[in-house]
């Protein structure tokens, strides 16, 4: 295993860029698996060794610290993880059972909240015409064509403005290039397929602009009109949700247009609800959200093949 120590620039109160000495690391480790197969036939084995580059940081935001750790794989895909850690907020608390908190020590309770981080995703594949696809997985009804009822099928939806839902839900996304080609000579779009882990639906009722704006795991700002700020330029915090009103202003904007083969941004909104337990206190364990970008359609076949065979050590 290397390690580097790299400085890090992150983003100042007004939006300008601070380089801070070294913040940040770069690490190659070994990750298990990458493939494997025995032929039950002849006995012969092979299996090949994962290996993936690590960009990490960590910060401290108020009680919590955050580590975001990026990983890239031999297989070309990219993975986003956040290990959340500190010390949970805590207030005086009741005594006995609370359906808002946990009681972590004697007349102290830590609230359920949520915590949700934004990442701003340019899809550039192979050019700026990109498209945004939802893919559902469902099972077909018992029919002639399908007479076990075993049969899935896959169901492509691409997006367009629509209306003023720019919210993707959770279904598996995809932003791709239409109209490629590859080796098999068929139409094909590649794409990064966008595998969130499992999170949670903003959940205060008293806060339905952050719930709406957070809703849903992704957004497209090209509807926005701003596609360096997931809320626009000055979000509001009002009860009353504005997202309409940047949509309307947007399309005037822009001309009505819709998102298909455009240059598109894809804010990715995640993250867990935290019911705190006693073991988070007095200092919590790192508990891990994130998300996985996957290619799709990019290569004609899995592209690790000529990755060599672990050499094995011989017994002394």
């Amino acid at each position: 295993m290397e390690i580097t120590y790299l400085d890090a620039v992150v983003c100042g109160e007004t939006g300008e860029r601070v380089r801070c000495a070294t913040r940040s690391a770069s690490t190659r480790k070994d990750f298990g698996i990458l493939w494997k197969h025995t032929d039950i036939f002849n006995g012969s084995a092979q299996s090949r060794r994962q290996r993936r580059l690590v960009v990490s940081y960590f910060t401290t935001v108020g009680n919590y610290d955050y580590g975001f750790y990026w990983y890239f794989y031999l297989d070309g895909a990219i993975e986003c993880e956040v290990k959340m850690t500190g010390i949970v907020f805590t207030a005086g608390h009741p005594g006995g059972d609370h359906p808002y908190s946990t009681e972590v020590a004697p007349g102290l309770g830590a609230p359920v909240h949520q915590h949700l981080f934004n990442a701003r995703l340019d899809m550039s594949v192979d050019g700026l015409a990109n498209a945004v696809e939802e893919v559902d997985v469902t099972g077909l009804p018992i029919g002639p064509d399908n007479p076990y009822g075993n049969a899935i099928a896959r169901r492509v939806t691409r997006l367009d403005l629509g209306g003023d839902g720019s919210a993707v839900r959770r279904r598996v996304p995809r932003a791709g290039l239409a109209g490629a080609q590859h080796g098999i000579d068929e139409p094909v779009r590649p794409a990064d397929r966008v595998h969130a882990a499992p999170g949670a639906e903003p959940g205060a009722a008293g806060q339905p602009g952050l719930a709406a704006r957070a809703a849903g795991g992704l957004r497209l700002p090209r509807a926005v009109g701003d596609p360096l700020r997931p809320g626009a330029a000055l979000p509001s915090r009002r009860l009353r949700e504005p997202a309409p009103r940047w949509r309307r202003a947007a399309r005037v904007h822009r001309g009505d247009r819709d998102i298909d083969g455009q240059d598109i941004v894809v804010w990715h909104t995640f993250g867990p609800t935290h019911v705190v337990r006693t073991e988070d206190w007095p200092v919590m364990p790192v508990t891990r959200t994130g998300f996985m970008l996957r290619p799709t359609g990019f290569f004609d076949r899995n592209p690790t093949l000529d990755v060599p065979a672990a050499v094995r050590a011989l017994p002394r």
